[in-house]
């Protein structure tokens, strides 16, 4: 008899597998919590590894809200070669010199990509077209006209250069595609180029050393699925960077209620983490400039209550 899945609450920072999905890694984790509900956030390639944030529960209402993140990745990428999807995985489809240049000139051609830009998404990719995904129209053989899309690079730094192996860290918009990233980097330089490897380290205000990996996670799972679940992070750790409001009970039971309350004055506006008595998260909810919170996410417990 399949056994009844449960209401289990909170993120999981998992540092993502090489060769595995996104979806596949969530629903791994997923069987072993025995969660009800389940979401990730900012998918992975199969061959990229790192921080991939998995939602259950009451944590699945902040996805929208890491979808939006910053990222960081430390990036390797092989000089001299391309390939048809960007990646390790795809078909060689050119090649060129790779140009003697020091570490100076890579950096410099590196920090020429810092700040905001646009790119043009790459054929092998989840963006639809005329309802059609386009890595289904790029394996059809098909190239279409994709539309520039607005990206941000806050910070880019040389790690290594060797012969044909480049290496940086990068922390950029949501929406920034490495592979194209890595492409118009070696254009610039006078080559071309595919991202050999690719490891997200941060996502938001998540830290690199909350990650755990597979292996762990199923360890922890078959120690005790209790020992997994208490590895998990209360859903308000993911909007760390929002401004937060505290409420008394009455206020928090009418917010919990999807009426808005009048708050101090004094508290900025703009979306908030709101916290009733005793310091419990109870939603999110956006502060007006006449000092009403309307809410915009309301969070239970388990047992039900707000």
């Amino acid at each position: 008899m399949k056994r009844r899945a449960d209401a289990v609450d909170g993120l999981l920072l998992l540092d993502k597998p090489s060769g595995m999905t996104s979806n596949r890694a969530l629903q791994t984790v997923r069987r072993l919590l025995n969660a009800r509900k389940a979401g990730h956030t900012g998918s992975l390639d199969p061959a990229a590894t790192g921080m991939l944030p998995l939602c259950f529960g009451e944590a699945t209402k902040v996805c929208a809200y890491l979808l939006n993140a910053d990222k960081s990745y430390r990036v390797t990428a092989k000089l001299g070669i391309a390939t048809n999807t960007g990646d390790a995985d795809g078909k060689e489809t050119s090649t060129a010199a790779v140009p003697e240049l020091s570490a100076d000139d890579w950096d410099a051609i590196l920090q020429g990509f810092s700040g905001e830009s646009t790119q043009i998404p790459p054929m092998f990719s989840a963006l639809k077209k005329n309802g059609k995904r386009l890595y289904e129209l790029a394996r059809r053989g098909e190239t279409v006209e994709r539309d520039p899309r607005p990206v941000r690079i806050n910070e880019i730094r040389l790690l290594e250069i060797a012969g044909s192996r480049l290496v940086f860290r990068v922390s950029c918009s949501k929406g920034t595609y490495i592979r194209v990233l890595v492409e118009d980097i070696a254009r610039v330089a006078g080559t071309v180029a595919h991202t050999a490897r690719l490891h997200r380290e941060s996502v938001g205000d998540f830290a690199a050393v909350d990650m755990l990996d597979m292996a762990v996670v199923e360890d922890l799972a078959a120690q005790d699925i209790e020992a997994l679940r208490a590895k998990l992070l209360p859903p308000d750790v993911a909007l760390a960077s929002m401004q937060m409001v505290s409420i008394n009970a009455a206020e928090a039971a009418n917010f919990s209620a999807g009426q808005s309350v009048v708050v101090a004055a004094a508290q900025a506006t703009g979306l908030t983490r709101v916290y009733g008595a005793g310091r419990k998260f109870i939603g999110v909810g956006e502060v007006t400039c006449n000092g009403q919170l309307a809410p915009r996410r309301v969070f239970q417990t388990q047992d039900g209550t707000p």
